[in-house]
Formats: C-alpha cells, sequence, structure tokens
C-alpha cells in the first residue's frame, strides 16, 4: 500500500508540474534559428508569459499575471488555424516571434520576412524593367557576364521585363553605360509590402496582398463573420478597408524556408494561443542518425537562448 501511494503521489506531482509549471515539446525536423535543433526535446516553460489555465474548453480563457512576448523568443503554441478542435487540445508547433503587436514586418509576396541587408545584398531578386528595342543588346551582355537570368516579358509594345539580382543589374548598367537603360519596378510588381502586426485596438488597412490573411485571423479568432466577394472583404455583412483588432497577434517564423510550419502557413498567432517559452534542450539526437549513433550530448541541458 505504501508504495502504491508513493507512486500515486509521484504520478500526482508530475500532472501537476506538467499543467501547471514545465511541459516538453519534441522537434522532429528542422531548426528554430541556433537555438533549437530538430531531433531534440525541449522543456518549456509555462509561466514565461503568464500561466495560461487548463482545461479551457470548460472554463474558458483566462491567463495568470500575463506577459507579452519579445521580438527573439522561442515560444511553443497551439496551431491557431485549426478549428476542429477546443483551444487546449489543439496540435502544439514551436517557433521563434518575428513580430509582436505593432510591429511593422517587409513581406514578400510569399510573406517571407525580407530586411534592409537582405533587400541590398547582391543576390536579391527583383523585377526591372528596359525598352523592348534594348533586347539584343540586353541578351549580348548577359552571355558576356555569364547572366543566366528568367526569360524576358513583354510588359507592352514599349517595354520588357526581367528577373536580375542586385549584382546583375549592376553588372548590365555598367555594360550600357545608362543608369536609365533598366530600371527596377517600383509599383504593383515591388517585391516587398509593410505587414502590420495586429494587436489590441490597433488599426490595420485592408489591401489585395493581405485581404486574405486579415479576413482568416478575423473569422478564426475575432469572432466576427467574413468573407471576401469581388475582391472586397466583408466583415458582418459590410464592405471594409480597415479593421480594429480586439487582441494581441504574433507572427512565428522557422528558421528553414522549406519549413511551412510557421505563419507563413497558419497566420498570425493571437496570445491565448500561446503555452511558454523554450527554457532548456533535455534531449538531442539527429533525426538522421541510427538508433544507436547520432546523439548530441554537448546539447544535453543546454538553456535555449534567446536572441
Amino acid at each position: 500500500m505504501k508504495w502504491i501511494l508513493a507512486f500515486a503521489g509521484a504520478a500526482i506531482i508530475v500532472l501537476l508540474l506538467r499543467c501547471f509549471a514545465f511541459t516538453s515539446f519534441y522537434l522532429p525536423a528542422g531548426n528554430i534559428d541556433q537555438s533549437v535543433y530538430g531531433g531534440e526535446g525541449i522543456i518549456v516553460n509555462k509561466w514565461s508569459y503568464g500561466l495560461r489555465t487548463p482545461l479551457t474548453s470548460w472554463f474558458g480563457y483566462h491567463r495568470w499575471k500575463e506577459k507579452e512576448v519579445k521580438d527573439g523568443d522561442i515560444v511553443l503554441f497551439n496551431n491557431p488555424a485549426n478549428i476542429s478542435r477546443s483551444l487546449g487540445f489543439k496540435e502544439a508547433f514551436i517557433g521563434q516571434c518575428a513580430g509582436t503587436p505593432g510591429d511593422t514586418l517587409m513581406m514578400d509576396m510569399l510573406f517571407d520576412i525580407q530586411n534592409a541587408e537582405q533587400l541590398n545584398a547582391p543576390s536579391f531578386t527583383r523585377y526591372y524593367r528596359y525598352p523592348s528595342e534594348s533586347e539584343e543588346r540586353i541578351d549580348s551582355l548577359m552571355a558576356e557576364y555569364d547572366i543566366n537570368a528568367p526569360y524576358c516579358v513583354e510588359e507592352d509594345s514599349v517595354y520588357n521585363l526581367r528577373l536580375f539580382t542586385n549584382a546583375e543589374f549592376q553588372q548590365l548598367s555598367k555594360g550600357l553605360d545608362c543608369d536609365t537603360c533598366i530600371v527596377p519596378i517600383e509599383a504593383n510588381m515591388q517585391p516587398v509590402k509593410p505587414l502590420i502586426v495586429p494587436g489590441k485596438d490597433i488599426t490595420v488597412d485592408i489591401y489585395p496582398w493581405n485581404r486574405t490573411l486579415m479576413m482568416n485571423t478575423i473569422l478564426l479568432h475575432e469572432n466576427k463573420r467574413a468573407e471576401i466577394k469581388n475582391d472586397t472583404l466583408f466583415i458582418d455583412n459590410q464592405p471594409a478597408d480597415k479593421y480594429t483588432f480586439t487582441k494581441d497577434y504574433y507572427w512565428m517564423t522557422a528558421d528553414k524556408s522549406s519549413n511551412l510550419a510557421d505563419s507563413r502557413l497558419f497566420g498570425f498567432v493571437p496570445q491565448d494561443h500561446i503555452i511558454g517559452k523554450a527554457s532548456f534542450v533535455w534531449f538531442s539526437k539527429d533525426p538522421e542518425g541510427s538508433f544507436f549513433g547520432g546523439y548530441r550530448p554537448d546539447r544535453f541541458f543546454k538553456p535555449v537562448h534567446q536572441e
């Protein structure tokens, strides 16, 4: 009887700790920045942003001593796009916070975050326009500089379009001896747009390029009826070109561009979906390693450093 009581007591303590203090998450593949690698088990502190009370399907959403997520935090959160389960039973993801309420993120059309350093990098690609009559000269320079750019697109009878990197543009500009012969497209086809991360009492303008993202956020998390009809967003049956949000949201990212288990797939993460902050790695093994190999002992019990 003493052993039974001891095991029962230990089980209750573990359950209470898991519900009210810490939880564990295993990342099967991909990296989250340079802090968490694929094949690692991570301990998550549920008190980092205030404890979200368990059994939200019964008692609703409440959080004790609520705190905001900070840029760079490695965060465990529930899938905001899953509408088939109640909040506490949605699958969990882990990612790095790249945008907090009110932040403006420069996004390309695939919702990858860009920054000034990336935009000015030699390998950054954008559309350029040049006179159609210069096509033969452009082709000649491309062959001379060994530039393999995509085929040209005829914009109209006067201009053609091509994708070039910044470095290729610089080479071609020198070869043409004219800065105005080939120019970047600044309107309509501009590759980056400013995306405002919604927050409580923050008004966000609705544009064609962010319309679907905003519709999904309003529909799933603002308890409003939202739909797009004839290229116009309707909220509660009224056309809308802006919306004032009632909750705080975050933009979560993964390190690898091929890993879409982040906000590029499911959009903004509301505050009530936040579980906690990654604290330390308790287990680490290369997921492609053998059963007896691939262990990373130097990662065991390593703190997760936030940037």
